[in-house]
């Protein structure tokens, strides 16, 4: 009987092992996916402000493509519009653009987030994302930033650099979060099925419209244009500064739709490849399209292309296959030749660097793009398939009012914000300032001092 008591005894403490054995296997588990959780939340985060960083550093892109563009004795005013733009933007965006475009409220816009406030569901129209909210916050920051400069490029060499800061308060403060609200906020066009994956309507067309407003408020630069309606092209300083600036853009492109996922999925590498191969075909297809029209194969618009066939792959990058993201480039590349054209000589739009043609016009077919050659196989779940692959008119239909939509709010805000402005401060340079040079009286510098050669005659 002992023997056995023994026996059992030694029984229940093997027993006893056996049990602590399997819960803590189950523990390791639970932590174990606890842990490659907070992983995937890390790579994520890292992922999205890597990006985010690329984004911002297009900055640099668009400061070095308008300054080329423009002449040399507006170079350090084209500096300080773009280095005024991120920084109030940063500010307030902070406040209340970034409440408004995310923040809870209708389908209008937020009307709550501001200072990044959270409640708990302020920011639901995110929580598809887990990264923290200051990640969010800073990632869209930098979106809103490319929406802002783009303006200055049309706006160049004969505005107001006080001007130009209200300006930059009103557009990442009120203007451009409520379409990216309408859009990516849960508003009313998201409802109405409207997809735009990186932004050709919610970045590049409302930069573009307002650049528009804003060119048409200002006037044509003095020399522009003879009294017989016909135009004089007005040189840029330095083209190769404007290629550097257009390589920065399309390098920090792979930040800006592949870090649309704001996730490290294995999605971005089919982004990064549909986003490289419209902008390829976009700078060919203006080159050609050029070269014919003007019998030469002109720079300008072989850079404008390219940049063309990034705005317009932007909304439709991840949900296109890559010979439709080779269509999408070359449609662009034609469409921002005839549209700088179009601008310039039929309606008389001084627009030194062709922005409201690469922002505007490629991103109203870049939207459009979504609702012709979306696939489902690519996000299934989500655009479902466009006009070309059997999806019918629906999705098509939804792009394109939000594309007008877009366009009548910005058209109109834009027009209301520059009015004020003109009334408030002042709008456009005297004539000697502009013919002086914006760096002189504005900032009371040169961009190129010491150029000059003096003799002592």
């Amino acid at each position: 009987m002992s023997a056995y008591i023994r026996v059992l005894k030694k029984g229940k403490w093997l027993v006893g092992l056996v049990c602590l054995a399997v819960v803590g296997a189950v523990d390791a588990q639970e932590v174990g996916a606890e842990a490659f959780t907070q992983h995937e939340v890390v790579l994520d985060t890292v992922w999205t402000l890597v990006a985010a960083v690329l984004v911002m550093f297009m900055q640099a892109g668009f400061a070095m493509l308008e300054s080329g563009f423009t002449r040399a004795k507006n170079a350090s005013n084209i500096m300080m519009k773009n280095l005024m733009d991120f920084s109030i933007g940063s500010i307030a965006f902070l406040v209340f653009g970034f409440g408004i475009m995310f923040g809870a409220g209708n389908a209008l816009f937020g009307t709550s987030g501001f200072f990044l406030q959270d409640t708990g569901s302020t920011f639901a129209s995110l929580d598809w994302t887990p990264i923290p909210l200051e990640c969010k916050y800073f990632f869209q920051l930098v979106f809103a930033a490319t929406a802002a400069t783009i303006v200055s490029g049309a706006m160049a060499e004969r505005t107001k650099f006080i001007a130009y800061l209200f300006y930059s308060v009103a557009i990442t403060g009120l203007i451009y979060p409520v379409v990216g609200h309408w859009i990516w906020g849960g508003g009313w066009l998201s409802e109405l099925g409207m997809w735009d994956f990186a932004g050709s309507t919610v970045v590049h067309s409302v930069g573009g419209w307002v650049a528009l407003t804003g060119a048409i408020m200002l006037g044509p630069r003095l020399g522009k244009y003879n009294s017989d309606g016909s135009s004089n092209a007005i040189a840029g300083h330095n083209i190769p500064l404007a290629t550097l600036g257009v390589f920065i853009l399309w390098f920090g492109w792979f930040g800006f739709n592949p870090g649309s996922t704001m996730g490290a999925s294995t999605d971005i590498a089919h982004i990064a490849v549909t986003t490289n191969l419209s902008a390829a075909a976009g700078a060919i297809a203006a080159m050609l399209t050029a070269w014919q029209m003007f019998k030469k194969p002109d720079t300008s618009m072989a850079l404008n292309g390219a940049v063309a066939g990034l705005v317009a792959i932007t909304a439709p990058c991840a949900f296109v296959s890559a010979g439709s993201a080779i269509w999408i480039g070359i449609i662009a590349g034609v469409l921002v030749v005839l549209g700088v054209v179009f601008f310039d000589q039929v309606l008389h739009v001084d627009d030194p660097i062709g922005a409201v043609s690469a922002h505007a016009v490629s991103g109203v077919w870049g939207t459009l793009a979504v609702g012709i050659f979306a696939q489902d196989a690519f996000m299934p779940g989500t655009t479902g398939d466009g006009l070309l692959f059997g999806g019918g008119w629906h999705l098509l239909g939804a792009q394109a009012l939000g594309v007008i939509t877009v366009a009548a709010w910005c058209l109109g805000s834009g027009f209301v914000l520059f009015y004020v402005i003109k009334n408030l401060v002042g709008l456009r340079v005297d004539k000697d300032e502009e013919l002086r040079g914006l760096d002189i009286d504005e900032h009371g510098m040169e961009s190129y001092a010491g150029f000059q050669i003096f003799t002592t005659e």
